[in-house]
This record gives C-alpha cells, structure tokens and sequence, in this order.
C-alpha cells in the first residue's frame, strides 16, 4: 500500500458536507481541514497496482462540492 496526499479546494460552505461524503464512502485514512488554497488535506492509501488517477477520479472528485483537487505522491518515509 502506498500512501498518497490529496488536497480538495471546496466551494464554499460545503466543506464539511465534502469531509462527511469521504467519510460516507471510507475513503480517508486521515483528514484534516486546512488553512490556504486548499480546504481539506486528506491521507489515502492504495495498492500498489491500483491506478491512482482512476482511483482518485472514481472515489473522491466526483463528490458534490470539490471545484478543484492537489494529489501528492510520496517515495519513502524517513
């Protein structure tokens, strides 16, 4: 499993209608609001295999209230 990053800009006020549909569908290993461009921070982990843009596309930027979302992908944890 590899642990990925996303950040989610929301529309506003419907930050915490996002952050309750992530949780709806079991998404989120972590999830934090944020201050700055991005409203929410969230820790997924996916398979190896699994493709991280179909997974992204299909599980988190369909939820109603995302205008725009930032996938990070990490390498190695010190």
């Amino acid at each position: 499993m590899r642990p990925v990053f996303v950040q989610l800009q929301c529309q506003p006020g419907r930050t915490y209608e996002v952050a309750d549909e992530l949780y709806k569908r079991e998404v989120a290993s972590e999830l934090y609001s944020t201050s700055g461009d991005y409203d929410l921070l969230m820790k997924i982990y996916i398979d190896d295999q699994t493709d991280i843009g179909k997974f992204i596309s299909e599980n988190v930027a369909n939820v109603p209230g995302i205008v725009r979302s930032l996938t990070t992908l990490t390498f190695r944890a010190f």
